[in-house]
């Protein structure tokens, strides 16, 4: 009777203490549980992860995305998410404003009702493989009025997410006031250049007429004073002789500023002869070779485009003689439907349009800039092929910005330039 007494004594130890250790098991888990739940009343919590027999599983909580959505909601920029077919998933308020179409019409649209038909085209490869890190394209985005905007469109793959296929994120910036200071900036910078041209037309002409006339009258009085000296004068003959010849020299530098400045035969002549002009003076003056090649223009053109090609020529001569280290240059000026084209040559060592050593430096490279701005302003565009000396690196610069490639190729620059022509000198010509 005592044994059986004193086992179930034992057994009912056990039970309190097992008891003990299960009790308190369960309140650490309901511990764990409150707390759980206390963070996700706060919003402190995004996703759980439950362990389970199948593995570990992650849930997303329904109220996780809201401060996101509330973020691209109250964004400045049209905000999508599209399908690799360019059907409109989601999108914000902002985007259905830039279209000014009601948000439902918007989602679950195709994208390609906004765009033109080139800009389709050019958007196409970009939604089938947008890259790892996404890419850019300016557009016109067409809204519902049949007004255009111009805008910039960054792409990016985002993940499945549910959907049978990949979807891409989208977010579009709208261009218009950059655009407009962008135009207001080029109107201030052609007041800029019109400003200077009148200037140095203004500096040339004094220079011209009066300290070329003085220095002339000078060298007329020291070459009277170098004759009138005997042989017995000695030096001082010797001395009025290179006097003289300073004089002359110092004449005939003034003389190229002058014609730098604002050539006279660009005037008078037309555009041709200055450019045959141009081209002796720097063939004589730095012993690099120029071949000119010039179609006959039966009417001028208008003074703006002569003027632009002649200094775009004076600049790329300017970079032939500073920096490429050319032996020869060739200049080709033709005329190709509506358009008249002015091609610069040389086979120096070339360089990279997109990383000019004077513009990393911080130093100058504003000559390939003002070419540009010149064509610009007259209509035209300017593009720029270069091929370095030691490699077979290729770089072309356009209008729309670096284009590269390799290749076999002889080193050198090229500089072309097309400027549309008034229909009067093309039915002239």
């Amino acid at each position: 009777m005592k044994q059986t007494q004193k086992r179930l004594n034992t057994e009912k130890l056990k039970f309190q203490s097992v008891s003990v250790s299960t009790f308190q098991r369960l309140t650490a888990r309901l511990a764990v549980a409150e707390e759980t739940l206390r963070a996700i009343r706060n919003g402190e919590v995004d996703t759980v992860m439950v362990a389970g027999k199948a593995g570990s599983q992650v849930f997303t909580l329904n109220g996780a995305e809201h401060a996101y959505r509330v973020l691209i909601e109250s964004m400045n920029e049209g905000a999508l998410t599209l399908t690799c077919g360019k059907l409109i998933l989601y999108a914000n308020q902002c985007f259905a404003r830039m279209v000014k179409c009601p948000l439902e019409q918007v989602t679950g649209s195709s994208f390609r009702r906004f765009l033109s038909a080139a800009d389709r085209a050019t958007l196409r490869p970009l939604m089938k493989w947008p890259g790892k890190f996404g890419s850019k394209i300016q557009v016109l985005l067409k809204a519902g009025d049949g007004s255009q905007m111009p805008v910039q469109i960054s792409l990016r793959p985002t993940a499945k997410n549910g959907f049978n296929s990949a979807t891409i994120g989208m977010v579009v910036t709208d261009l218009t006031e950059a655009r407009r200071t962008e135009e207001l900036l080029r109107a201030l910078t052609h007041r800029v250049v019109q400003a200077q041209e009148t200037e140095r037309g203004r500096v040339a002409l004094e220079l011209h007429d009066t300290i070329t006339q003085m220095l002339c009258a000078v060298l007329v009085r020291s070459q009277t004073l170098a004759e009138k000296l005997s042989a017995r004068d000695g030096s001082a003959k010797g001395e009025a002789i290179k006097l003289r010849d300073l004089l002359g020299q110092t004449a005939e530098e003034v003389e190229r500023i002058s014609r730098n400045l604002r050539p006279s035969v660009l005037d008078h002549l037309g555009l041709v002869a200055v450019l045959r002009d141009t081209s002796t003076e720097f063939a004589e003056r730095t012993g690099v070779s120029v071949k000119l090649a010039c179609v006959l223009l039966t009417a001028r053109l208008p003074a703006d485009i002569e003027l632009t090609l002649y200094r775009i020529l004076q600049e790329a001569l300017k970079n032939v003689e500073k920096h490429a280290r050319a032996r020869h240059v060739t200049v080709c000026l033709r005329k190709q439907a509506a358009f008249v084209q002015l091609v610069i040559n040389d086979n120096g060592i070339g360089f990279d349009p997109d990383h000019h050593p004077a513009r990393r430096k911080g130093k100058g490279g504003l000559g390939l800039l003002g070419m540009r701005e010149r064509a610009t302003y007259v209509g035209g565009a300017l593009k720029i092929k270069s091929v370095r000396r030691a490699g077979l690196h290729r770089a072309v610069a356009t209008g729309r910005g670096l284009d590269e490639g390799f290749g076999p190729a002889k080193a050198g620059t090229e500089i072309e330039v097309r400027i549309p022509l008034p229909p009067r000198i093309t039915a002239a010509n």
